[in-house]
């Protein structure tokens, strides 16, 4: 008995395939990278100084360097569960709808609020002392307030399902972890960033 319950995770699931390991090493990867960044950008202004001062091409190049890793943090998720076993449950005929519904609607929260929040807004511009002049409380930020982390997560798991991988779940898993435990950072400094301006916005106004 016990070695039937010892095998049946090895049946699902594949670990000694290194395209699962890279996948999850790039998944835990992009945020820590763009939380170090944009904090040494705020601390030390590093990317201003590497553009001669200016800090919205600093940010753009963030952007550019942020999306590219997604973008290739994708192709070897992908990568990774085509090297993976499927599982009979994954495989039913109601299963690609339920995927595609969590792609389109993981698409929607993304795109929509990277519409509303704009390149700087999206990219951590606040770190390069890009701020909004007022907090975005539209669609999709009236529904949640990390649309984005939130519907990458729900691409990842439409992606599994469509491939009918229980280690894209298991990735999935590990793609919502990392994401709160950045938002655990990220919240706390940007409120503080914001808070600043407003202390210095009372500030003048006292001088004046």
């Amino acid at each position: 008995m016990a070695s039937v319950a010892s095998s049946y995770p090895s049946k699902f699931f594949d670990f000694d395939q290194k395209s699962l390991l890279i996948s999850a090493l790039s998944i835990a990867f992009n945020p820590l990278f763009w939380n170090t960044v944009a904090r040494q950008e705020y601390h030390n202004k590093v990317l201003t100084r590497l553009v001669n001062g200016n800090s919205r091409l600093g940010c753009y190049a963030l952007a550019v360097t942020i999306f590219s890793l997604g973008i290739f943090r994708d192709v070897l998720y992908e990568r990774a569960l085509r090297a993976q076993p499927s599982h009979p449950l994954l495989l039913g005929p109601y299963i690609p709808y339920i995927a595609y519904a969590l792609i389109a609607g993981g698409n929607v929260l993304v795109l929509t609020s990277m519409w509303a929040l704009g390149v700087t807004g999206t990219y951590l511009g606040d770190y390069f002392g890009i701020l909004m002049k007022d907090r975005v409380t539209s669609f999709p930020f009236n529904i949640t307030d990390a649309p984005m982390y939130y519907g990458s997560t729900m691409s990842f798991l439409g992606t599994a399902l469509l491939y009918g991988k229980p280690a894209g779940i298991l990735l999935t898993v590990e793609v919502l972890f990392v994401y709160m435990i950045a938002l655990r950072f990220e919240d706390p400094f940007t409120a503080k960033i914001y808070a600043k301006r407003a202390e210095e916005e009372r500030a003048g106004k006292k001088k004046a």
